[in-house]
């Protein structure tokens, strides 16, 4: 899939399902590239994938900024886009817009950041400057401590039906792309229907447009256990572990590397 955003537009027309990851380095960037994905996401989750964090709150602008600048590198035609983290937007359309400004020029095609209502004036305002945004609804992780941990959203009448507006108001502001997070499947499905700009889901069923998840949990290189909803491709943690210990043993055993003669 291409960076531009009508063909985005075009595929959600055509019922084209999307696949998106994460991605924080070049080699992944490359690999997701020669893999035919659409786009990556260099997403806060950082913080818990690689630094080991218990949530996305510790990231900084200069985080993602340095990772965005490795994933654009690596990443071809796939779309990037790249995490506001948190107290980096939430003050204000010009906040908003100047960390935005930092991660564009460090190669990202699009910006994300969490929140519903409060956030369409800030959409409206990078937009009409020419910033691309992708909105965030559902579970938002910045939010972990207000919302008591990483719960589903949207259960109950009153709730979906917020969330339904925000995904309308969100869209009408001018966010090119809606991602929802750990909504239940019915409601990710009614927002889908109901509002014009692709949706990505991250455990919200499958009615969504696009999918995406945090490449560790794909690759099992998590050493927590991954979300319910994510479908491990790869048992990659017990693969690098035993290639680690042969490493190990033939070092200790001096089978490796030969001695000269």
């Amino acid at each position: 899939m291409s960076k531009d955003l009508k063909r985005w537009d075009q595929a959600k027309a055509e019922g084209r399902r999307l696949a998106l990851l994460t991605a924080y380095d070049y080699p992944f960037a490359r690999l997701a590239a020669s893999a035919g994905l659409d786009g990556l996401l260099v997403g806060d989750s950082l913080g818990m994938a690689v630094a080991g964090e218990r949530d996305t709150l510790g990231v900084t602008l200069e985080d993602i900024a340095y990772h965005t600048r490795l994933v654009a590198r690596g990443a071809g035609d796939l779309l990037v886009m790249a995490d506001l983290p948190f107290g980096t937007y939430e003050a204000g359309p010009a906040q908003a817009m100047a960390s935005a400004a930092t991660l564009l020029k460090a190669g990202a095609d699009m910006v994300k950041f969490e929140g519903g209502a409060p956030m369409v004036e800030t959409v409206g305002f990078l937009a009409a400057r020419g910033v691309p945004v992708c909105a965030h609804i559902g579970l938002t992780p910045q939010h972990v401590r207000l919302l008591g941990g990483f719960r589903r959203q949207g259960r109950g009448e009153a709730a979906a039906r917020r969330l339904a507006e925000d995904a309308s108001a969100l869209a009408a502001a001018g966010a090119r792309l809606l991602l929802i997070e750990a909504i239940p499947a019915p409601l990710a499905a009614e927002i889908t229907r109901a509002i014009p700009i692709p949706t990505i889901g991250i455990g919200a069923g499958g009615a969504t447009d696009a999918q995406i998840l945090v490449l560790h949990d794909l690759l099992g290189l998590g050493l927590d256990p991954a979300p319910s909803f994510v479908k491990r491709q790869l048992d990659g943690a017990a693969l690098v572990r035993a290639a680690m210990e042969r490493y190990a043993a033939e070092v200790r055993e001096r089978q490796w590397p030969a001695m000269d003669p």
